[in-house]
């Protein structure tokens, strides 16, 4: 870990709650609300959130599946999100989601009209913004824990 928890200190409490309490718990609230409050469908949502876990390398959100009224991805669906050009178990928004995920994370500067052409032909203006609302929250705070040395020890915590 790259950050002194004191002793007896939840790590992730500390960090997001205690160690900066103008900033961290706001940010824990604008996570959990990606959580809370999304309208996307089960599986692109996890198809986009996985293939940033997969950019950040965050050993928690890897491990992570989204649960929805009992239901979550099924067991090989991280291997279609490291797939997302070639496997054959996403429909389109599905496949969109994971190639917008990886392209705001690594390529933003370059998504042309022939992109945004097919993000509006599948997903709703309202939409596209959750959805990149979404990408920015798993990007910077994946990268924060894994950066600082939190992704191991990370347990989301239950929206208050």
């Amino acid at each position: 870990m790259n950050i002194d928890i004191p002793e007896g200190k939840d790590p992730i409490e500390y960090v997001w709650g205690e160690m900066i309490p103008g900033i961290g718990p706001a940010a824990a609230n604008f996570s959990l609300s990606v959580y809370a409050h999304t309208t996307l469908g089960l599986r692109e949502f996890e198809a986009a959130r996985l293939r940033i876990a997969q950019i950040n390398g965050c050993v928690f959100c890897l491990d992570w599946r989204t649960e929805r009224d009992g239901q979550k991805v099924e067991d090989g669906f991280p291997e279609s999100v490291t797939n997302w050009r070639t496997t054959d178990a996403f429909d389109d928004r599905t496949r969109l989601a994971a190639e917008y995920a990886e392209r705001y994370a690594l390529d933003h500067h370059n998504l042309d009209e022939d992109f945004w052409d097919r993000m509006t032909t599948h997903y709703t203006q309202q939409e596209i913004v959750e959805l990149s609302m979404s990408l920015g929250s798993w990007l910077a705070f994946g990268r924060l824990n894994h950066v600082l040395g939190l992704d191991t020890m990370c347990v989301l915590p239950t929206h208050r």
